[in-house]
């Protein structure tokens, strides 16, 4: 086999190993540790009965928005830009509830921890693959393998929590990743 094809061969093992390593994490993980669903923080039911109240609205656990639909709609002599509603007749609605507002919300938070696990197992994963690759040096392109799949898995973790992490997290993050980046090309290319 010549020197390019080995290269060529060389290179498909290391994106098979990237891919695969990731794929295999992605469900491992997956199979012991579920995702919350939302039909289990909010029940779609069949029927829904319309809630006209906010004392209603409220009692489900829903948001109450007021409207001025329904309502008819004056001007403010004194300031022209602002509506005034008039009262509206006893039997129409004067607002939307959000019935989902409180499940929503505890699904978002459930869904935020989960993340936030789900992005220190990939970290955890990425740097020990890192750290393997360093160890795994006389086999090249496994070496390479494991370096780039950690990689990507850091990428893989910090993505999925990235818009929930506090800001000074996120530039821990950056730091120790580059910090990481910077060390492992020394040691690696040095050699």
């Amino acid at each position: 086999m010549g020197t390019r094809a080995r290269s060529f061969f060389k290179w498909i093992l290391v994106a098979g190993l990237v891919i695969v390593i990731n794929l295999f994490f992605y469900f491992a993980v997956d199979a012991f540790y579920k995702q919350p669903k939302y039909e289990n923080f909010c029940k779609n039911e069949q029927v829904r009965p319309l809630v006209k109240t906010q004392d209603e609205c409220v009692t489900k656990g829903g948001q109450w928005t007021e409207t001025l639909e329904g309502k008819g709609i004056i001007w403010d002599k004194s300031d022209p830009s602002r509506p005034v509603a008039l009262p509206a007749p006893q039997n129409d609605v004067v607002g939307y509830c959000n019935e989902y507002f409180t499940c929503q919300k505890q699904f978002d938070d459930a869904n935020k921890v989960y993340n936030r696990n789900i992005f220190v197992i990939m970290v955890i994963l990425g740097a020990t693959l890192i750290m393997g690759s360093y160890f795994a040096a006389v086999y090249g392109a496994v070496s390479l393998g494991f370096a780039l799949a950690g990689i990507l898995s850091l990428v893989i973790g910090s993505t999925r929590y990235w818009s929930d992490m506090d800001e000074r997290v996120r530039v821990i993050v950056l730091g120790v990743a580059l910090v990481a980046l910077i060390w492992y090309g020394i040691k690696k290319f040095k050699e």
